[in-house]
């Protein structure tokens, strides 16, 4: 005869497997479920295409206070807002690189130093700034009309606190990426920035940001100095 204890461990074995299986048919169903509600869900919009090509990078150095044309290959959106924001981030990611020439500090938590690239047509009949969000029409000063376009660069709050303060580093960051848009956008002939959608006086104490820069080449490098001459034997007294 088999001992109680048995059967009744016997029985608890057997209740807790269709208790087990109770609850794999359970999650199975919603699984199915799951499953069925992704497929008819909408299909997600593609990203955005990108297609690696050459690109020029207007490199600082703080050592000789040179910028310096750089080619380099890249992916980049074909949208030309979208376009120029990557580039510009792209250019900031160079610098923050331990063995950066001209070091930035990377924004905090992986933030970005770009909000926003604007390119806009010129000449434009009311001031840019007025367009642009969280901008007070009252703070803006207007743009001069012309042929081509203007860039607005919108920065961060968190890039522009946390940049070197300093004449030259200040005026190597804007030369740089002033350079890095007009090598890659032929039509760009003026920029101007902003820092969170409003205007600033400076971008850490010294370069000015208050004004329109015109877009240029800005790729310059150090004149080496030059020798001293050497200098002519005098001519001896005649007696």
């Amino acid at each position: 005869m088999i001992p109680r204890y048995q059967r009744v461990l016997f029985w608890t074995l057997v209740g807790g497997i269709l208790i087990m299986a109770l609850f794999l048919l359970r999650g199975w169903e919603q699984a199915h479920k799951r499953l069925n509600a992704l497929n008819a869900s909408p299909a997600i919009a593609a990203p955005t295409n990108t297609t690696t090509e050459d690109i020029t990078l207007d490199l600082a150095n703080d050592l000789d206070g040179s910028i310096t044309a750089t080619h380099q290959q890249l992916a980049l959106p074909q949208d030309p807002t979208v376009r120029a924001r990557a580039l510009l981030e792209h250019l900031i990611a160079v610098y923050a690189l331990p063995d950066s020439t001209h070091p930035l500090p990377a924004g905090p938590d992986g933030s970005p130093a770009i909000d926003d690239v604007f390119l806009l047509n010129l000449p434009i009949p009311n001031p840019v700034v007025a367009t642009l969000p969280n901008a007070h029409a009252e703070s803006a000063t207007p743009v001069e009309a012309g042929a081509g376009q203007l860039a607005v660069i919108n920065l961060r709050h968190t890039f522009v606190d946390a940049h070197p303060s300093g004449v030259l580093t200040e005026n190597l960051t804007l030369q740089s990426i002033i350079g890095t848009l007009y090598a890659n956008f032929p039509h760009l002939t003026q920029v101007r920035f902003l820092v969170d959608g409003q205007p600033r006086d400076t971008l850490s104490g010294h370069a000015d940001l208050r004004h329109t820069y015109p877009a240029t080449d800005t790729a310059s490098k150090p004149t080496p100095p030059e020798a001293p001459k050497p200098e002519a034997p005098k001519s001896e007294a005649q007696p």
